[in-house]
This record gives structure tokens, C-alpha cells and sequence, in this order.
């Protein structure tokens, strides 16, 4: 019996054809450069004073712990099952409670909860921008803000700043130049430059946006990290800012990153479409992190406050040890809180340049070019305080300053 054999293959078919390319916007937008400079610089022995990660020896495991036992002991079907997308309810009603103590009154429903408030700008962007809307953004600005926006496909225009933020002025000729949709700010312990907007900056800002139609995002992850100086009310508290002031929150810099909880605070409108968008991302965020981190709640002020007191003798450190570690006719901001120091060195100095020869002193910052929409300031840089002692900070300045010729 014959079997037939296949016939063999011709050198001459046809080439498998590629597959279609990627998106336009993916294409089009980079990873995030500190995260870069991260991966460069993560050798046990360099001082790093790049990251913006809170510090981990003083994460409350005993207590987060507790939190999740009493949780999965106390209600497990609830915990390890699908939840609600708006978040649940104890979570929000704590929040609530919470940002109302605070100067803001706020109920449960005004709340979405979300994975990290990295997520609630996302789901803000695609709610709010179509592909080539304006978007204007403070100068400089926090990097993944600009990801989520060149992503979405939005212009990202930026208005000047002084030491006090975004100049009501400068605000209001960009809004009459460029017909914006949204303005992105981080008026508390900004990242990167660590400065607070006033109130009456604040009040100046919302009054611009009252007149001229503009949404306001207040994004507001640092502001529990005070450590001098009186709290500023926020934008959304303001008059003329509640119908269109969106307010973000985090327990990453307070709690633990590795939970993944955020919250949006936003009118109703908006706040529907944000929870449409989310269902459309993950549905919702996972039940067993909310539930722990509610009952973490009747705690995390006590907590937050032993942080605050390790986070200010470290930044007091920095401070300390700036004047020599950096080049004659530098200039640096003394925040008042949150995690981070901008310094601004004489202007023949090019801070990505100067990176490797840091480095290769085992210290490591960021420089200040990525952080801006516009045209960078080539001389600034941005350095995190708070993951080091102040031993090793010290330290790290003094390497800093062989790194940078001084």
C-alpha cells in the first residue's frame, strides 16, 4: 500500500505577514524615566535619593496584618468575592468621614474608590479627554501625570509657576489661548518640587477656573505628610470649585503602596462616567484590600503620625547638608512636608549629564529635565528624603557633591 507523503514546502511561499502594529499612542509615549533610572540604580550600595517610595522599615506590618486576620476571620465570604465598583461601603464611609473632619464635606456615594489614585487619573482621562484636547499642567509636573495624558492623546500645555504654583494670571491667558478641558495640579508637597500652593493662590486658581470653564484636578497624595506650618484648605473646598474640582486621594504614601488604594472625590456626573470607565478596567478594586484597609482606618492616625516624626528629621537631614554637597549659587526649596527637594544649580550645570559621574559615587537623584511639559530646566534636579537615615543621608550628600565636582 502507498501512502501519499505530503508535499514538501516551496522556497518561494509567500513570508508570514507581520502582525498590525501598535497603537499610535503607545507608540507614541515612553516609560516613565525615574523608573528607568530606578532599574540603573538599584545596587545594594548607592544611596538613592531618586525613588518616590515611602520607607519600608516603617510600614505597620503588625497592624495591617491584624487587619486583614480580623477580616478574613470575620466576614470571608465578603472579602474573597467581587465587589461593588464604586468601592465598599465601609471603606468609602470611613473616607468620607474622614475628608469631612477635614474641612471638606463629602458623603460615601461622592466617593470612587480605586486601585491606587494612579488609576483614578487614568479613568478621570478617559472620562473627560478625547484625542487632542488641551490638558494644562504645572511647570514642572509629576512624570506619570504626563503618561496618562499623552495617552489618552491629550496637548499638554504648561503654565508658568513661581515658588507659590500655577500664576492665576499666566492661568488665565493660557485658558483664553489654548481652550483647555482640564487643569492638572498637585498644590500640596508637589511632586517634584515639594512646594504648597497658598489659599489665597488657591482661591485665585478657582476663581480663574470659575469664570472661564475649566476643570480642576487636585491630585493630593502627600498631604497628610505635614511637618510644619498650618494645613491649606483644598481647592475643592473652596467657593465656585465644588462643581468642578476633582479631588484624588492615596493611602500609598500613608498606609502601604503595595494595597493599591486610592479614592475620587468628583461631582456626580463625572463620577458615574470615572465608574463606567472602571468597570471597564478591572470591574472593581480588590474587596480583601478595602475591607483591611477600613478597619485600618480607626488607626492610621497614630501611624501617620510616627511617620510624619521619622520623615522630618530625615528631611531636616537633607536641608542640613544641602549647603555643601551642591555647587556655589545653587538654589533649593525647604518644604513643608511630603517626600521630596528640588534643587536648581548654576545654569552651565546639566543634571542628566552629571547622572553617571553621581552614580559612579554610588548616589543617585533625578534629574529635573523629564518633569517638564515645556522647555526643562537643564540645571534642576529632584531628590527623595525620606527612604534614608540621616546617617545615610548625610552620607549621600557627600557623595552627591564629589559627583557633581564640588
Amino acid at each position: 500500500m502507498t501512502v501519499a507523503q505530503p508535499a514538501p514546502t516551496s522556497a518561494a511561499s509567500p513570508a508570514r505577514a507581520p502582525v498590525p502594529p501598535l497603537a499610535a499612542r503607545a507608540r507614541r509615549v515612553g516609560g516613565s524615566p525615574v523608573r528607568d533610572i530606578l532599574a540603573v540604580t538599584a545596587r545594594p550600595e548607592v544611596i538613592n535619593f531618586a525613588g518616590g517610595l515611602p520607607a519600608p522599615e516603617l510600614f505597620d506590618r503588625d497592624g495591617i496584618a491584624a487587619a486583614f486576620q480580623e477580616v478574613l476571620a470575620d466576614t470571608p465570604a465578603q472579602a474573597l468575592q467581587y465587589a461593588t465598583t464604586e468601592g465598599e461601603p465601609a471603606l468609602r464611609a470611613g473616607l468620607a468621614a474622614r475628608i469631612t473632619a477635614r474641612g471638606l464635606p463629602t458623603a460615601p456615594d461622592d466617593l470612587l474608590v480605586t486601585t491606587g489614585s494612579q488609576q483614578a487619573l487614568s479613568l478621570l482621562a478617559t472620562a473627560l479627554l478625547e484625542p487632542g484636547d488641551t490638558v494644562l499642567v504645572e511647570d514642572p509636573c509629576y512624570l506619570a501625570a504626563l503618561q496618562v495624558f499623552g495617552l489618552a492623546g491629550a496637548r499638554v500645555v504648561a503654565v508658568p509657576a513661581d515658588a507659590d504654583g500655577v500664576h492665576p494670571a499666566a492661568l488665565g491667558e493660557a485658558i483664553r489661548r489654548e481652550r483647555p478641558k482640564l487643569l492638572y495640579l498637585v498644590p500640596t508637597f508637589q511632586n517634584p518640587t515639594g512646594r504648597t500652593m497658598p489659599a489665597p493662590r488657591r482661591a485665585a486658581i478657582a476663581d480663574v477656573a470659575a469664570r472661564q470653564g475649566l476643570w480642576i484636578t487636585e491630585d493630593d497624595p502627600y498631604g497628610e505628610l505635614r511637618y510644619d506650618g498650618a494645613r491649606v484648605p483644598w481647592i475643592a473646598a473652596l467657593p465656585g470649585a465644588a462643581d468642578r474640582t476633582v479631588l484624588l486621594g492615596s493611602f500609598s504614601k500613608v498606609m502601604a503602596p503595595g494595597l493599591r488604594l486610592g479614592w475620587l472625590r468628583a461631582p456626580a456626573e463625572l463620577r458615574r462616567a470615572c465608574a463606567v470607565a472602571k468597570q471597564a478596567a478591572d470591574l472593581h478594586t480588590p474587596t480583601l484590600n478595602q475591607l483591611a484597609a477600613a478597619r485600618y482606618l480607626d488607626v492610621l492616625d497614630a501611624h501617620v503620625e510616627r511617620v510624619r516624626a521619622v520623615y522630618r528629621a530625615r528631611r531636616d537631614a537633607m536641608l542640613a547638608g544641602l549647603p555643601a554637597a551642591l555647587p556655589d549659587g545653587s538654589r533649593w526649596s525647604r518644604p513643608e512636608g511630603g517626600m521630596f527637594l528640588w534643587a536648581r544649580l548654576p545654569e552651565s550645570y546639566d543634571t542628566l549629564a552629571l547622572l553617571p559621574r553621581a552614580v559612579e559615587q554610588n548616589v543617585a537623584y533625578v534629574p529635573g529635565a523629564p518633569f517638564y511639559a515645556g522647555e526643562p530646566e537643564r540645571s534642576t534636579l529632584r531628590l527623595c528624603f525620606v527612604t534614608q537615615t540621616p546617617e545615610e543621608i548625610t552620607e549621600g550628600l557627600r557623595r552627591l557633591g564629589r559627583g557633581l565636582g564640588g
